[in-house]
């Protein structure tokens, strides 16, 4: 087995780690200011425009698209250890690179399903940094870890879609540069197989009939950087039947097509910020004592930051197993791959965070440190993309199957 990564990703991690320590990582607290004297808190600070433009000119753009003709053309196990640098600074670096939720997923819902129209009116924006997006799919009033539950209506009227219904936790809504969403809802139903009911069609957001009803927080945070996670309802919103996305009927294969290599992101990302908190552990270690010896002298101490090395270690070898896997066998070849690593990611790097935060005292659940902010993300994770229990099912039910 080869561990070693190859020429092109060795000299990409180089450059991004260069550009992390020269412009992200400085920027991060510049960011907090200039937040603080904009006129709406989801306005992009001017700062994240600046590394926007200077990660263009490096051509640190679009890494996450293996599609050379509309991204970098890597591959998932050449993706892998750049998203988990930029996972060190979630709120900045991935927007910095254009490689930021939700946008990312629904670029590859465009550049794979979506018609030359369509890719030329909202991917190619999207590819430049030019607008944001987001994904709507989560609704308030049904259990949506069941993807069959969603009761938004997509009905025809001639050449027309009617798009009735609620979501809520749709993240990049709030952000003024959000200009279309991407809405999942059934066209068929009563139909026979409910895997068959739901479809995708584009809502610009500026249609009559589109709501942005308010900023739903997470664990107390709005996620600025992100573009926020709205509550939207879509009353009787209208758009051409040329908006549909692929065919009727082909919603859930699209989803499950778009939330394959965004669990993986997810979980690259997380191992960036299980590395940060480990950085920040042992630095907090060495400069802080009590009872008459530095922190890091503390057996209880040590055993914290020995088990966070040795389970990101762990965790790091399974992603990029998977990446692999993905490359060479496709999705749904590395299908219990991607259900063990969306498993034991979050909740793993959940955990290390915990003991940062602990080892910061209350500096740890300030704002003086990332940790607060980096645990609320990952233990969110838990939840979006599927959560942990319907994946434990589903990966249950593959090993039983083996033997029923």
């Amino acid at each position: 087995m080869d561990f070693a990564f190859d020429a092109r990703t060795e000299e990409l991690r180089a450059q991004l780690l260069t550009f992390m320590d020269a412009y992200v990582y400085p920027a991060e607290a510049v960011a907090h200011e200039q937040r603080a004297g904009l006129a709406s808190p989801w306005q992009t600070p001017p700062v994240v425009e600046d590394l926007k433009a200077e990660a263009r000119r490096q051509g640190l753009w679009n890494l996450f698209l293996p599609d050379a003709e509309h991204g970098a053309g890597l591959t998932n196990l050449q993706y892998a250890p750049l998203a988990e640098i930029t996972g060190r600074s979630p709120q900045l670096a991935p927007t910095a690179t254009n490689c930021a939720a939700p946008d990312t997923g629904n670029m590859e819902v465009l550049a794979q399903f979506g018609n030359e129209a369509q890719r030329g009116q909202w991917l190619e924006p999207l590819l430049a940094g030019q607008i944001r997006s987001a994904f709507a799919m989560t609704e308030p009033e049904v259990a949506s870890s069941d993807a069959t539950n969603i009761t938004t209506r997509i009905e025809r009227e001639g050449d027309e879609y009617v798009i009735t219904g609620r979501k809520w936790y749709i993240s990049g809504a709030m952000h003024p540069d959000c200009k279309i969403f991407i809405v999942m809802g059934k066209t068929d139903p009563d139909g026979a197989d409910i895997r068959r009911q739901q479809s995708m069609v584009l809502v610009p957001r500026d249609t009559p009939g589109v709501t942005v009803e308010r900023a739903m927080q997470v664990f107390g945070y709005e996620d600025h950087y992100h573009g926020g996670h709205a509550e939207v309802v879509f009353d009787h919103a209208r758009v051409p039947v040329a908006n549909l996305i692929g065919e009727e009927g082909g919603g859930f294969a699209i989803a499950q097509a778009r939330l394959g290599p965004g669990r993986i992101h997810h979980c690259m990302r997380l191992i960036g910020m299980a590395e940060r908190a480990i950085e920040l552990m042992c630095r907090r270690a060495a400069s802080r004592f009590a009872f008459g010896k530095a922190l890091a002298q503390q057996g209880v101490v040590q055993n914290w930051i020995a088990d966070a090395r040795v389970a990101v270690e762990q965790l790091r070898l399974l992603v990029l197993k998977t990446a692999w896997m993905m490359d060479t066998v496709g999705n749904r070849g590395a299908h219990t791959e991607i259900q063990a690593i969306k498993i034991a990611t979050p909740r793993t790097v959940v955990g290390i965070l915990d003991r940062a935060i602990q080892l910061h005292g209350a500096g740890g659940v300030s704002q003086d440190f990332p940790l607060a902010e980096l645990y609320a993300g990952a233990r969110t994770l838990m939840l979006a993309d599927g959560p942990d229990e319907v994946h434990q099912r589903s990966l249950a039910r593959r090993e039983l199957k083996k033997y029923l």
